[in-house]
């Protein structure tokens, strides 16, 4: 039995002062006001481990990740998608869901946070990441590769409705796929159990993603040949439907500038991410950790910072971490709060991030299952 006494306590939804949590066997068997504990955390802040829901463990952070990646045997991938999830792991982060792998090797990870793997992304013919390995053409491949995935034990899939930034010969405004193709791809996965997730830059795969029910939208920058533009209607429309975003923040401020390209785009992303914010669409915050130098993995705390900077309240952001992002990502009956039954998975942070998110910067421990990492 583990007791850890915090001078303040986050349950993922609430502020709580002086509480002592108990954890048996890697679970919160109790939450309690004052007493004694065998961990004193004085006055730091604990919380239920973070969980970002957009990362790419394949993906090095470095200055060309995608000649990393196809360079590397499967070992030596593995290898790096370790240190990868390691890195979040010491910053709090105790559950990610990677969007994008080679070869499924996302559900070979254990002994790091908990991984919540999509495998190679669903993608067209030369399309956006194909040499993911998840190229399909028309909607009976689209159907197979989904029900590939439900065999092979994902825990989403992952769809790339438009193309993107890294792949040549696509681009981040215009669809790949049909309204008809998405359509089957979200139905075959909701009959199977699984959640689904749109990779959508420009309108048209928003509009889609958001068309054929979609669980949450990924990016969402509205962006077009040469600018952004975002659409008023349509975020009104996914505030309507209850479509959840992930909202694609967080940078760290060494390591390199973005592509010349969004660097010049940056002041209309950030209005956009905060039109998104505005217009009350619901949110969580995936970093797309590990697809350059700005990106590294572990770099969520810099997103909540980064966006708490902009105009985001404090409290939605840690909600949007915590117990919000379970949910989103499905395992928010044992993740996301501190309460009895769920998983022991924490971190104390040095100060309050309600007044000062970049308190999420400054870890004291980290708690996975119960075990101190």
């Amino acid at each position: 039995m583990l007791t850890i006494r915090a001078g303040r306590l986050f349950d993922g939804h609430d502020f709580l002062e002086d509480q002592v949590v108990t954890v048996v066997d890697g679970r919160v068997t109790e939450v309690a006001r004052g007493g004694s504990a065998r961990v004193d955390l004085g006055g730091a802040t604990l919380l239920p481990g973070l969980v970002d829901c957009h990362v790419h463990l394949a993906f090095d952070a470095g200055p060309d990740p995608i000649a990393r990646l196809t360079a590397a045997g499967d070992e030596e991938l593995l290898e790096l998608m370790r240190e990868s999830a390691a890195r979040h792991l010491a910053a709090g982060v105790t559950t990610v869901r990677d969007l994008g792998d080679r070869g499924f090797l996302a559900l070979r990870l254990t002994g790091g946070p908990e991984v919540l793997a999509a495998g190679p992304p669903i993608t067209t013919v030369r399309g956006h990441c194909w040499w993911l390995g998840g190229e399909v053409s028309g909607e009976a491949e689209i159907r197979e590769a989904v029900r590939e995935r439900a065999r092979r034990g994902t825990h989403v899939v992952k769809m790339m409705l438009t193309g993107g930034e890294m792949t040549e010969g696509t681009h981040s405004h215009l669809a790949q796929f049909t309204l008809a193709e998405a359509r089957a791809a979200a139905e075959e996965a909701h009959a199977l159990g699984l959640p689904i997730a749109g990779h959508a830059h420009g309108r048209p795969g928003v509009a889609i993603a958001l068309e054929a029910g979609f669980d949450t939208v990924e990016h969402c920058s509205f962006l077009t040949a040469d600018s952004v533009e975002t659409d008023f209607d349509l975020l009104g429309k996914l505030a309507g439907a209850g479509t959840v975003v992930s909202v694609t923040a967080g940078v760290v401020p060494v390591g390199g500038p973005p592509p010349p390209r969004i660097v010049a785009l940056l002041p209309k992303l950030i209005a956009n991410m905060q039109a998104l914010y505005s217009c009350g669409v619901p949110f969580v915050i995936g970093t797309d950790a590990g697809v350059g130098p700005p990106k590294p993995h572990g770099v969520l705390p810099h997103a909540v910072e980064q966006l708490a900077g902009i105009g985001y309240a404090p409290l939605d952001l840690l909600r949007a971490v915590t117990s919000v992002a379970a949910r989103v990502c499905r395992v928010g009956d044992r993740k996301g709060r501190i309460r009895p039954g769920y998983d022991a998975d924490l971190v104390a942070v040095d100060g309050d991030p309600l007044t000062d998110p970049s308190a999420l910067l400054r870890p004291v421990a980290v708690y996975r299952a119960g075990r101190a990492t």
